[in-house]
């Protein structure tokens, strides 16, 4: 293990220089000869059964974490190159013990928060052992307008201005939202099971989950589709928000039970509400392509109560961006952008605090047990930026302590808050690093990877100026330990691999079942929630981790003959709690109006 960097500039060849003693054959886990790691551009995805030779896998389709199964043989929306030439670090003077070899996706960039991937070394941020040593790691994306294709049609990432009115949308009255004999799919996708149709349960074996029910999109949306928030379960309710609406539904028969509308499009939700259900919205101030992310809405979602609306101070300056992420901690919620901070009271809307305006400069945060601030410090070169990871106090805004990064590493994501596990990156050279902090904000460890591949999921909606930290699948973290899942090509089982947090290094791992692929979600008590995808042949699971690693533990077996439903949703979010399991498209968007009705939206499985 390392010795806790000073926070101090490090003496020339500290910080990220290959560690001798390393062996470059050895695994920390067991014995399983690891791939090279990269981390996410898009996991991914079972395909759809084929529909003329059932033995033989079908053409790639997004799934739900919308990627295709195979790496694209053709440049990236952004223009990068799919191979880039290897280049070497600035700290390394020949090349590190396991090469530089370009990731299977390229630099292909995931606008909804996934990465690039390119060749790369990593050092870590702090100074010490090298955790991926030579081998491919993240970068942020670019964020640039771009032509992308989303669900089958194209869209402009920044919007054209042409935003339509719903037509058939839902209003605050329940007698226009979707009753369950016109949400709820009974059939294979095609059918509603009524006339003779297939139903989706018709094919259901033994051991194999109930599908409570399947809802489509009742929303007339604009031409360019709409992001999806959510799912959230709150008792018995379950929430998501799209376009200009957030609904709740029975968890049990997907009913609708109250609708919530906001006059513009929404722009921001905290990755989960607060302890005792209420969560707060972001929506844009304004309809077109000019809109700010300025406008919040509380709204209690146990009962669908509206509650305060509140208007974000808008930034100024010629660098001043409003594209505001929100989160919550405590009885705080605080929206964040490129350039300013703010926190204020969960309860009334009160403005708490700003964030400083001098020195380090908040510029996003992660919520939950604690608020973790990511901001910018200055360096006295414009050239360079140092950055630093913070816990602050929810009612002042002000730091309890703070952790500086080397110049030139960015925080990425925070894969948890308690314990504090911090994803860095560092652009230019293309490196990607993992360490946890202390609770008093020392270095407690650097990951070392070994020569696995990683790709924790970070979907969610597409933020231009600010930078959502959490909301990543793939990886889970208890008090001594963190977990990650490995990446594989499809038709291989992956692993995860469980990470002492005293020390950085592997402990144990758990394979995947069958050939198919599974991911952390988040702890469930002391064991780590999975999701398991589901394949062509074979249908997801939601399964469990011990502390102690072994096999996963089934709690539900997904069905089999209607897989190729379960992977259709794009973008996909979950939910999980007391037996059933939401998942739910992290956008809705179709190429015509009566394709955009068809959408399927949201999905439980249920013993």
């Amino acid at each position: 293990m390392t010795q806790p960097p000073s926070n101090q500039p490090p003496v020339p060849g500290g910080f990220g220089a290959p560690d001798p003693n390393q062996n470059p054959n050895q695994n920390p886990g067991q014995n399983v000869p690891p791939a090279p790691p990269v981390p996410p551009q898009a996991p991914p995805v079972p395909p759809a059964p084929p529909q003329a030779a059932p033995q033989t896998p079908p053409p790639a389709q997004p799934g739900p974490y919308g990627y295709p199964q195979q790496p694209p043989a053709q440049p990236g929306p952004y223009g990068y190159p799919q191979q880039p030439p290897a280049q070497p670090g600035p700290y390394q003077q020949q090349p590190g013990p396991y090469g530089q070899q370009p990731g299977p996706y390229g630099q292909q960039p995931n606008p909804y928060g996934g990465y690039p991937t390119a060749p790369m070394q990593t050092p870590p941020p702090g100074g010490g052992k090298n955790p991926f040593q030579g081998k491919p790691g993240l970068i942020v994306a670019a964020a640039a307008a771009a032509l992308l294709v989303v669900g089958g049609v194209s869209w402009l990432a920044f919007g054209d201005g042409d935003e339509k009115e719903p037509v058939a949308g839902p209003t605050t009255s329940s007698s226009t939202l979707p009753k369950p004999t016109e949400s709820v799919d009974k059939g294979d996708g095609s059918g509603d099971g009524e006339n003779g149709e297939k139903g989706l349960n018709d094919g259901r074996k033994d051991g194999e989950a109930k599908i409570s029910w399947l809802l489509k999109n009742n929303v007339d949306l604009p031409k360019n589709g709409a992001d999806v928030y959510g799912p959230w379960i709150v008792g018995d309710t379950v929430v998501k928000a799209m376009y200009k609406g957030i609904d709740g539904y029975s968890l049990a028969d997907g009913s609708p039970k109250w609708h919530v509308d906001v006059p513009y499009e929404l722009c921001a939700a905290p990755p989960e509400p607060s302890a005792t259900g209420v969560m707060v919205f972001g929506y844009k101030d304004s309809a077109g392509d000019r809109a700010k992310c300025l406008q919040m809405q509380q709204v209690d979602l146990k009962t669908g109560k509206k509650g305060w609306t509140k208007a974000i101070p808008k930034p100024t300056g010629l660098f001043a961006f409003s594209d505001n992420t929100l989160t919550i901690s405590g009885n705080t919620v605080t929206a964040s952008g490129s350039s300013s901070a703010y926190g204020f009271s969960l309860a009334d809307g009160r403005q708490l605090f700003t964030g400083p305006t001098t020195g380090c400069k908040p510029y996003a945060y992660a919520g939950g047990s604690k608020l973790i601030a990511a901001s910018k410090c200055p360096t006295g070169d414009v050239n360079k930026e140092s950055h630093a990871v913070s816990e602050v106090d929810p009612n002042t805004g002000k730091p309890k302590w703070s952790f500086k990064l080397q110049t030139g590493w960015e925080v990425d994501k925070v894969y948890s808050v308690d314990p504090i596990v911090v994803s860095a990156t560092q652009r230019e050279q293309k490196k990607w690093a993992i360490f946890s902090l202390t609770a008093d904000g020392k270095e407690r460890s650097q990951i070392q990877g070994g020569n696995d591949k990683f790709a924790p999921k970070c979907g969610g909606s597409f933020v231009i100026f600010g930078k959502n930290l959490q909301g990543c699948t793939g990886v889970a973290a208890d008090a001594n330990t963190f977990y990650m899942a490995t990446e594989t090509a499809y038709g291989t089982p992956n692993e995860v691999v469980a990470f002492d947090l005293n020390t950085g290094k592997a402990k144990w791992r758990s394979k995947a079942p069958g050939e198919q692929q599974m991911s952390p979600l988040r702890m469930e008590g002391s064991e780590v929630l999975l999701y398991v995808e589901p394949r062509y042949d074979a249908g997801g699971q939601v399964a469990t981790l011990a502390p102690t690693g072994g096999a996963p533990k089934v709690l539900l077996q997904h069905q089999a003959a209607v897989s190729s439903v379960e992977s259709s949703f794009y973008d996909a979010g979950y939910a999980y709690s007391n037996g059933t399991f939401v998942i739910a498209a992290g956008r809705v968007s179709a190429s015509n109006d009566k394709a955009e009705m068809e959408t399927k939206t949201m999905m439980a499985y249920g013993k």
